[in-house]
C-alpha cells in the first residue's frame, strides 16, 4: 500500500508501564502522601468556618486528597496510574500517622477508582482538561458517597445534597483542573521530557 498525505497513520499506544513509569508514579504519589498528612492537620480550622455557615460545605476542601490521582495519571498515561497513586499516598498518609488511621486506605482506594474509572471510559486515550475535570470529579463523587455512608448515615437529604455537589466541584477544581496546570507547568521546564506529557502537552488542552 502506498502512503500518502491523506492516509490515515494509527499510532500504537503502548500501556504496558516501564521502570521509569513506575519510579516517577512513586515519587509522586508518596510526595501527595506527605502532603495529606500536613493536610490532616490543616483540615480542622479550614472545616469548621465552612460546615458552620453551611452544614457539608466543608465538601469544598476534600479535593486535596484526591489530586494524585488525576495528577500521576496525566504524567504517566497509563492503566491503573490514578488508582496506585491515591492508595501509595494514602499509605505513605496512615503511615506517618493520622486521625482516620488505616480507613485512609479505603478510602484511598475508592477515590483511585473515581478517577480511574474516568480515564477508563475514555479507554486510556484523552488526556485533555476536559478528561482531567471529569476523572477529578470522579474521584470527588467516589468521596462524597463513600463519607456519606460510612461517616454521616442518616444525614438529613438538604446536607446530603450539599456534600454531594461540593465534593464533585471540589474534586473537579482542585483535582482535576489545578492538576492539569501542574502538568502543562511541569512539562513546559522539559522534566517530562520522557514521558508522552512532556513531549506534548499542547494536546492536553
Amino acid at each position: 500500500m502506498t502512503i500518502t498525505a491523506s492516509t490515515p497513520i494509527r499510532r500504537r499506544i503502548n500501556f504496558r508501564w516501564r521502570v521509569v513509569d513506575i519510579v516517577i508514579a512513586a515519587v509522586l504519589a508518596v510526595a501527595s502522601g506527605v502532603a495529606f498528612w500536613g493536610w490532616d492537620a490543616a483540615w480542622t480550622p479550614l472545616s469548621r468556618p465552612l460546615d458552620a455557615l453551611l452544614p457539608g460545605l466543608d465538601s469544598l476542601l476534600g479535593g486535596v486528597w484526591l489530586f494524585p490521582a488525576v495528577l500521576v495519571a496525566l504524567v504517566v498515561r497509563k492503566p491503573g496510574a490514578a488508582l496506585f497513586a491515591e492508595l501509595v499516598a494514602a499509605t505513605v498518609e496512615a503511615l506517618l500517622g493520622t486521625y482516620w488511621g488505616a480507613s485512609t486506605l479505603l478510602s484511598g482506594l475508592i477515590q483511585g477508582l473515581g478517577a480511574e474509572i474516568v480515564f477508563a471510559l475514555f479507554l486510556y486515550l484523552s488526556w485533555r482538561l476536559g478528561t482531567a475535570i471529569l476523572a477529578g470529579a470522579g474521584a470527588g463523587l467516589a468521596l462524597a458517597i463513600l463519607d456519606l455512608i460510612v461517616s454521616y448515615p442518616g444525614s438529613k437529604p438538604e446536607f446530603l445534597v450539599i456534600y454531594l455537589v461540593g465534593s464533585i466541584i471540589s474534586g473537579a477544581v482542585i483535582a482535576g483542573f489545578l492538576s492539569w496546570l501542574m502538568v502543562r507547568a511541569l512539562a513546559k521546564t522539559g522534566v517530562l521530557n520522557r514521558f508522552a506529557a512532556g513531549r506534548s502537552f499542547t494536546t492536553l488542552v
